[in-house]
């Protein structure tokens, strides 16, 4: 997204408006003077005299979603994600992509139909990592296995490569970029074990708040939306 476009959405602005401010030194990205008006912002923080921008309208969440609860709209036997927001936060929100009902982490939540589609299409390749806690210690052969790809059970193609680091004997750093069903914990099946826990910690470079407790929720910040608008 340009500068000069994100400044006159964000600020209320005409484009011609935003352009003048830019030339006249009101506007700063990440703390540097003078940019230009053309200039891509992408996870970039932008001030206009001195006060952070965001744009308006949409709304963008962080969850830390705990145990027991689905991502789903409504469901007859457990209770939603939506459920642990205010009645007044619910309207309109749509889930960005799913966690199983006993995976806890990082979950996003947003009004915004094509932002959501950016990070959930196929396509996009977003990264996500997640920390598995496994129940038997992991070998570097099936390290390996994960880093080059495995073939899924009933599944035709093997996995993109993905990223694996052994964080303790039994605990798994694992970052895919696809969204296939279950995948994490058929990836380590595939390899002979079985996932005991999982967590995730991140969506593309956005990582869960550590401030954020179990079931509480934030707003996203103008650098955080523009990130993930460009996976």
């Amino acid at each position: 997204m340009r500068l000069d476009y994100f400044l006159a959405h964000s600020a209320g602005l005409t484009r011609k408006q935003a352009k003048q401010l830019i030339s006249r030194g009101a506007v700063t990205v990440d703390g540097l003077t003078r940019p230009k008006a053309g200039d891509i912002i992408a996870g970039h923080t932008v001030r206009l005299d001195g006060e952070i921008l965001q744009l308006p309208g949409e709304r963008y969440l962080m969850l830390h979603k705990p145990p027991g609860v689905v991502c789903s709209t409504a469901d007859p036997r457990h209770r939603s994600v939506l459920a642990l927001l205010p009645r007044a936060e619910q309207h309109s929100l749509r889930i960005v992509g799913r966690l199983d009902i006993d995976t806890t982490g990082l979950l996003l939540l947003t009004t915004d139909g094509p932002w959501l589609h950016r990070i959930t299409s196929p396509r996009s390749h977003c990264p996500k990592r997640y920390r598995a806690t496994l129940a038997e210690p992991l070998d570097d052969t099936a390290l390996q296995q994960l880093r080059e790809g495995v073939l899924l059970r009933d599944d035709p193609t093997p996995t993109r490569p993905a990223l694996a680091e052994r964080l303790a004997p039994n605990v798994l750093s694992l970052t895919i970029t696809e969204g296939r069903y279950h995948q994490v914990k058929r990836m380590v099946a595939a390899t002979g074990n079985r996932v005991l826990a999982l967590h995730r910690e991140a969506i593309g470079t956005v990582s869960l708040d550590p401030a954020l407790a179990a079931g509480e929720f934030r707003q996203l910040d103008a650098q955080e939306i523009i990130s993930l608008s460009t996976v």
